[in-house]
């Protein structure tokens, strides 16, 4: 298994949907990555620049693939990711605002 800092740029107007798509445990039922992929997006944080980022565990080649096709092309682009250690990018990011305040 890997980890990876993801950071990737909301598309406009699709952040409310996803909060709600989140709030409702939607992706949860998703194999095999929709638990980590539902925790991570709940815990992102934004940067003040607007982008998007959270740790991701994954499995997949190229990273993110099961992932992006699912969910994610659907509410953000300039997907990017960055290999870390469990923890780390968590550890980088954590005073950062949270994406989803109320998750």
């Amino acid at each position: 298994m890997a980890f990876y800092l993801v950071s990737a740029v909301p598309k406009h107007g699709r952040l409310e949907e996803l909060g709600e798509r989140l709030a409702s445990a939607e992706f949860m039922t998703l194999r095999p990555f929709g638990a980590t992929l539902s925790a991570s997006l709940a815990n992102a944080r934004m940067r003040r620049d607007g982008v998007a980022v959270w740790e991701e565990e994954d499995y997949c080649a190229p990273p993110l693939a099961q992932e992006r096709a699912a969910v994610l092309d659907d509410y953000f682009h300039d997907l990017r990711v960055e290999k870390v250690e469990q923890g780390e990018g968590w550890s980088k990011i954590q005073k950062l605002p949270r994406l989803f305040p109320d998750a």
